[in-house]
């Protein structure tokens, strides 16, 4: 029989955001759909800058939100955000190299900042060829991960982002979805990997961040109990 001065044994995994969730999966499901959320309200803001340049045309039947975004861009774009968010913690523990480079919410909003000024760019300012255009944004791009993520996982899952978001916005002006104006790569513009992969770093911080927050709760609870 147990003595009563043993001392209690703890959840391997607890829920961060509210206190009665003790559930690994549910914490899960709550940072997906917190994940989820901030795809879907960056994606109105940063594809409003693109359509306000003419970078991006959608034909008239399909532009219904009030950010004359097509109707399926925030949902793709909030679930791909919540699968990089929960991607790039997993891969962190998967090879046993924890992220702790600028671990804070403050860093996070500023990585937030530099993705959007860098969309901004690639709609607002104007460069003499697109050639110029893509290497400042792969220079930008590159910058983001060095100053807010260094780490070897972190490119690797941003190269592959960027990869296959491409893959994917090829795909879908291929078949009429949407186009650009002036493609000068196959049928998107050059410049567009590199948007996908400072996406995908910024998302990936963001979920990285949660994943922490996390931890953090843990701790205390550990210390409480």
């Amino acid at each position: 029989m147990a003595e009563n001065g043993a001392t209690p044994t703890l959840p391997k995994k607890c829920g961060p955001y509210i206190s009665s969730v003790t559930s690994h999966g549910m914490n899960l499901v709550i940072r997906g759909i917190v994940l989820f959320f901030i795809g879907v309200f960056l994606a109105l803001v940063l594809n409003l800058l693109q359509i306000q340049r003419n970078v991006t045309l959608f034909p008239p039947d399909v532009i219904t939100s009030i950010f004359s975004s097509a109707w399926w861009v925030p949902p793709c774009c909030g679930t791909a955000s919540a699968v990089i968010g929960l991607l790039y913690p997993c891969m962190d523990r998967h090879l046993g190299e924890p992220h702790k480079f600028k671990r804070e919410w403050s860093s996070v909003m500023r990585c937030v900042a530099v993705f959007v000024g860098i969309n901004h760019a690639s709609a607002k300012v104007d460069f003499a060829n697109n050639i110029q255009l893509s290497l400042t944004l792969a220079a930008l791009s590159i910058g983001l991960w060095w100053t807010f993520d260094r780490s070897r996982s972190g490119f690797g899952l941003g190269v592959g982002i960027a990869f296959l978001a491409t893959l994917v916005s090829q795909l879908l002006v291929y078949n009429g979805v949407y186009q650009y104006t002036s493609p000068d790569f196959l049928y998107v513009r050059s410049w567009l990997p590199c948007i996908f992969f400072a996406g995908g770093i910024t998302m990936g911080n963001i979920g990285r961040q949660l994943a922490m927050y996390e931890c953090k709760v843990i701790a205390e609870k550990s210390h409480e109990d």
